[in-house]
């Protein structure tokens, strides 16, 4: 892993594989080791840029509310400075989220899109829902988050089949500075972008997992509406986090779209 300037921040990334450029952009609350399988399953047919998001991992985290026309920025500054004109995007959560964003604003930098688990708009009503997960990882920490964050991310099932990988999230979960979880939360929690998705032309797929109670499938489908051409596939047995939960259903559907 390298870290880099970019945008005034130091922005932690990684480089592996060989063919055309696949960039991968992490929820909230991981950082770019959640990619580690699929970036190891794509690795020999794609030169594949993994990077912790502002707020995250080893990328800087300052004070302050963020917003998307920032954390596309500090993308498309990364992109520049590693000389790459041109990408497939894959974005779950909040990557997706900056990949919609990155269609939008930069679609010349974008071959094709993937939006996993992901929303176009956090309607009023999740106002306070939102104001309560701020407050809490301010008042206790990222790590108050734990068990709530995983009850979203992966089914019943799946939590009691792998307590490893529970952990390992768990630990990403924990990890995350304040600063960046409230940055990227207040990001969040004013995204709305729904009207103007019409506008995007890059070859979008949206994948949803068919029991993510956060961003569920009818989300997922208001995108892929939205988007002239897009396509939508649902993963059956997988909540929030489907990379982890369906990797082989998850990887099939990326692999062969990017390369179709």
């Amino acid at each position: 892993m390298k870290t880099i300037r970019v945008n005034d921040i130091d922005v932690r990334y990684r480089v592996e594989g060989q063919g055309p450029w696949l960039t991968l952009s992490h929820s909230l609350s991981c950082d770019l080791t959640m990619w580690d399988e699929l970036a190891v399953a794509l690795a020999p047919t794609f030169t594949v840029l993994r990077y912790d998001t502002r707020g995250h991992g080893g990328s800087s985290a300052p004070e302050g509310a963020y917003s998307f026309a920032q954390l596309t920025a500090d993308l498309t500054g990364l992109l520049d400075v590693l000389k790459v004109e041109r990408t497939h995007f894959l974005g779950l959560s909040m990557g997706g989220m900056i990949g919609q964003h990155l269609a939008l604003s930069a679609p010349q930098r974008l071959n094709k899109l993937v939006i996993a688990s992901s929303t176009s708009r956090i309607p009023p009503e999740a106002s306070p829902l939102w104001d309560e997960r701020i407050r809490t990882v301010r008042e206790q920490g990222s790590a108050a988050t734990i068990e709530a964050t995983l009850g979203r991310w992966f089914t019943a099932e799946f939590r009691a089949a792998r307590p490893d990988l529970m952990q390992r999230i768990g630990g990403l979960i924990a990890a995350t500075p304040v600063a960046g979880y409230v940055g990227c939360a207040e990001a969040i929690r004013h995204l709305d972008i729904t009207a103007r998705l019409g506008a995007i032309r890059t070859p979008t797929l949206v994948i949803a997992g068919e029991q993510d109670p956060g961003t569920p499938p009818a989300m997922s489908a208001v995108i892929a509406a939205a988007i002239p051409g897009a396509r939508l596939e649902i993963i059956p047995s997988a909540s929030h986090l489907s990379c982890l939960e369906q990797p082989a259903a998850f990887r099939r559907l990326v692999g062969g779209f990017l390369s179709g």
